[in-house]
Parts: structure tokens; C-alpha cells; sequence
């Protein structure tokens, strides 16, 4: 029965968000069913609840703002023209064939939901292959596909979430993370290019596609080692992006540089410049642990930039974006925010130990259903954030019964809850909203699906050789 109660919560969530539930909707079951039977059956009494609210309001408040920032630097970007000049000027740079497909899959893509999250990246993305001719079910798929860098969307707050929850560093969980994600980054890759290569070029494609998910492989993981996690996407996807450019400029394709496009990358400049710059002197100055750190937090520098982008612009697009900012944020926020605090209220009253306990009775055949049931939790949220805010702290406190190593756990959990996100209901069908031809979603679900699951396998496989070795 006491198992029963510590689980009920989050099988609440997952049948109403399989329900299609809106994620508000199931996070506030989660958690009045937390409240009510964590200070009902469990530990949770008031004084535990204000030591929990004592500890855990900075990191809910920094998430929160990370979210909203994320949004208006997104939104902002749109009323500029500034999306539209790059996308364009990436366009003119790619030519055709299977180098701007890896470009956009390994560059643009990861580039853009490392700096805004929530999908942004394949709305980017997806414009830019239909202009290369691909058929709106190709395009959806392989922007959906480009979302491979999930961890370290919107500057990290979702591996933040799970390194808190789960009792690790930040920045150790994105080193980590980023070692699982090689064969997640060649495979994106070599599914991509095996939609749009003909048939006897295949094996040409397959290598240029390991090739160019190896160089994001090596450039995520050397800035999460030199640098820190939260910039360590958008760094290692420009470094891709940029010899994707250099390649097609040996190609021959034309390389200009316009004024335009100069004035449209400032804001993601800033953001890059600041985040960076403030981790390396945070990290160099020993202020990681200290109130120091949100000098580097992607929130200060989201709004830095996005009010910098807005400084040439009307006076009544700022209103416009902040107006869209509160509306989507409202969406979104809120259920990230519920999604955070059942996690606490089920670590804090013992509830995730509970289950926990059960669950450690398999033993280390756990240890293989570890990433599947993160995905599950991906693929329910459609947001990295809310799958480690539910399952970071039982997954967590399981391995820990199970005796086995929690970093290496916390890194295949988190990188297999960033997978199933692309296969999300909501980020399926906003994808194929974005075609010409507005396919149907169910065959390009399918197609993400399939990719997920063999990419989820291979996950797993990495961290049980890991674990036995």
C-alpha cells in the first residue's frame, strides 16, 4: 500500500497528460495529491515543507526566469526580422545536397534551442529544409531530428533541475551527459541524411554524417570541460555550424557577410559572450557555489540580450514582445514550476525513498530500464525540465539503493528524457504546422519514434557497459 501511495502521484500525471491533459492541469494533480498524502501517510510536515521552500525557491525562481527569458529572446528575435535575415543568409551559405541538411541537423538547430529552447530550433530549421526542397514530412521529421541537444536547451535549466534533484554538479552532469551523447548526435545524423541521399550515395552521406556529429561530440563536450554546461551547447553547435560554413566556402559557394546579418547576430553574440565570459570568471574566482554564479545564469544574460536586441526598435515592440512573453509564459512556466516542487515534496517527505526502496529489488536489472523510463517522462512533458522535475529525484534515490554509481545514472536518465522530447504530441504537431504541405502528423511521430527508441537503446547499452566496467 505505502508503495502504491509514494507512485500514485506521478501515475497521476503521466494517465492525464497520456490523457492529453494540459501540463498545468497534471502538474496540479501532482502535486495536491503529493501535498495530500506526503502530510497524510509520509513526512511532510509543515516544518519540513518551509525548510524545503528555504532551499529550493532560488533555483525554482532562476528556472523560471530562465523560461521567460528564453521566450522574449525567441520573440524578439521574430518582430526584429532578425530570424528571418539569418535563416535567409544560411540559405545563400548551405547551397544543397547533404551538407546543409548536417548543418541545420548538427548546427543550426542545436544552436538555436541551446539559446531559447522550447522547440525553437526546429521552428528555425524546418523553413530552411523545405527551402532546400525537401517534402514537409522529410522536413518536419529532420527538424524534429535537430532537437539532439536537449540538455543543454535554453542554456541548461533542465540538466540544472536534474543535477539538483539528483544530488550531483551542474556542470559535472553536463560533462557527463555530454560523453552519452555521442551516439545520439552520429545518430540524428545518419537518420537524417539516409531520408534525403540517394541510394548509392548512402554510405558517402553516413560518413559525412558521422564526421559532422563527431565534431558537435567534440565541441559540447571541450566547452563543458573548459567553460561550463550552460553555454557548452550553443558554443559546440556554432563551432559546428562554422566548419559546415568553412566547408562550403572550400566548396565554392559564395560566404558574404552583409551588414544585416552583423546586426542580427548581436543579441545571440551578447548572450553567448556574457554567459561565457561570467562562468570562466566565476569558475576561475572559486564563487561557483556562491550568489556570485547568477552573475553567469542564462537568465541575467537572456533578458541582457533581449533588451539589447529591442533598443532599435519601436517603442511598441517591446510592449509586444513582453505582452507575448507573459502569455506563452503562462503556458509554460507554471507547469515547469509544479513539475519542480512535486519533485521536491516527494524527495523531502519520503516518498521517492519509498519507491526507491521498491524498486531497488531488481536489483542492477534497473539499471537497463533506467533510460527508458526517462524517456517515457520526455515524451509525456514534451520538456526536459518537466521529465528530470518528475522522475530526477525517485530516479535518483533508486540507484542509490541499488548501490550503483549516480553520475553516470543521472547523465543516461538525463539524456534519455532530452530524446523522447522530439517525439512529444505538441512538438510533433507545431512541427508539421510549420509546412507548406502540412503533412500529417501520426507518419512523422512515427519516424521520430523509431529514431528515439534505437537512440535510447544505444544509451542504455553505453551506460550498462559503463556500469560494468
Amino acid at each position: 500500500m505505502t508503495v502504491l501511495l509514494s507512485g500514485l502521484p506521478l501515475i497521476a500525471v503521466i494517465a492525464a497528460l497520456l490523457a492529453r491533459q494540459p501540463a498545468l492541469r497534471s502538474a496540479v494533480l501532482g502535486v495536491v495529491l503529493a501535498a495530500v498524502i506526503g502530510a497524510g501517510w509520509f513526512d511532510l510536515s509543515p516544518s519540513v515543507a518551509a525548510r524545503a521552500a528555504a532551499s529550493w525557491w532560488a533555483l525554482v525562481a532562476e528556472v523560471a526566469l530562465i523560461v521567460a527569458g528564453g521566450i522574449a529572446f525567441a520573440e524578439a528575435g521574430r518582430l526584429t526580422g532578425g530570424q528571418e535575415r539569418l535563416s535567409s543568409w544560411l540559405r545563400r551559405s548551405l547551397g544543397t545536397g547533404i551538407a546543409p541538411v548536417l548543418a541545420i541537423v548538427h548546427g543550426v538547430t542545436p544552436l538555436a534551442e541551446s539559446l531559447t529552447g522550447f522547440g525553437i530550433g526546429a521552428m528555425l530549421a524546418i523553413p530552411l529544409l523545405t527551402a532546400l526542397g525537401l517534402t514537409g514530412r522529410r522536413a518536419a521529421t529532420i527538424g524534429l531530428l535537430g532537437l539532439c541537444a536537449v540538455p543543454w536547451g535554453s542554456m541548461g535549466p533542465g540538466t540544472l533541475i536534474a543535477a539538483q534533484l539528483g544530488g550531483v554538479g551542474f556542470d559535472a552532469l553536463g560533462v557527463a551527459s555530454a560523453l552519452l551523447s555521442l551516439p545520439v548526435f552520429v545518430g540524428v545524423g545518419v537518420a537524417a541524411v539516409l531520408m534525403v541521399a540517394p541510394r548509392e550515395d548512402r554510405l558517402r552521406a553516413c560518413l559525412a554524417a558521422v564526421g559532422s556529429g563527431a565534431v558537435l561530440w567534440c565541441g559540447v563536450l571541450v566547452v563543458n570541460l573548459a567553460v561550463g554546461t550552460a553555454p557548452a551547447g550553443a558554443v559546440g553547435a556554432l563551432l559546428t555550424l562554422a566548419v559546415h560554413l568553412l566547408v562550403s566556402r572550400l566548396r565554392g559557394h559564395r560566404l558574404d557577410f552583409p551588414r544585416e546579418v552583423g546586426h542580427a547576430l548581436v543579441p545571440y553574440l551578447v548572450l553567448l559572450v556574457g554567459v561565457v565570459s561570467l562562468s570562466a570568471v566565476v569558475r576561475v574566482a572559486g564563487q561557483t557555489g556562491t550568489s556570485w554564479r547568477y552573475l553567469a545564469s542564462p537568465a541575467l544574460w537572456l533578458a541582457i540580450a533581449t533588451a539589447g536586441g529591442l533598443r532599435r526598435g519601436c517603442p511598441g515592440l517591446a510592449r509586444a514582445v513582453w505582452a507575448h512573453t507573459v502569455r506563452t509564459w503562462l503556458h509554460a512556466g507554471p507547469a515547469t514550476v509544479l513539475f519542480i516542487v512535486l519533485g521536491v515534496l516527494m524527495a523531502v517527505s519520503g516518498m521517492s525513498a519509498h519507491l526507491a526502496a521498491w524498486l531497488s529489488g531488481l536489483g542492477h536489472g534497473y539499471l537497463a530500464a533506467l533510460p527508458f523510463l526517462a524517456a517515457l517522462g520526455g515524451f509525456v512533458t514534451g520538456s526536459n525540465s518537466g521529465a528530470n522535475a518528475m522522475f530526477a529525484a525517485p530516479q535518483a534515490h533508486t540507484v542509490t539503493a541499488v548501490g550503483a554509481d549516480l553520475l553516470p545514472a543521472m547523465a543516461a536518465h538525463n539524456v534519455s528524457s532530452s530524446l523522447l522530447t522530439m517525439a512529444s504530441p505538441a512538438r510533433v504537431e507545431l512541427a508539421v504546422r510549420l509546412c507548406p504541405d502540412h503533412p500529417e502528423s501520426a507518419p512523422v511521430q512515427h519516424r521520430v519514434l523509431l529514431v528515439d527508441v534505437v537512440l535510447v537503446a544505444c544509451v542504455a547499452a553505453v551506460y550498462l557497459v559503463t556500469v560494468i566496467g
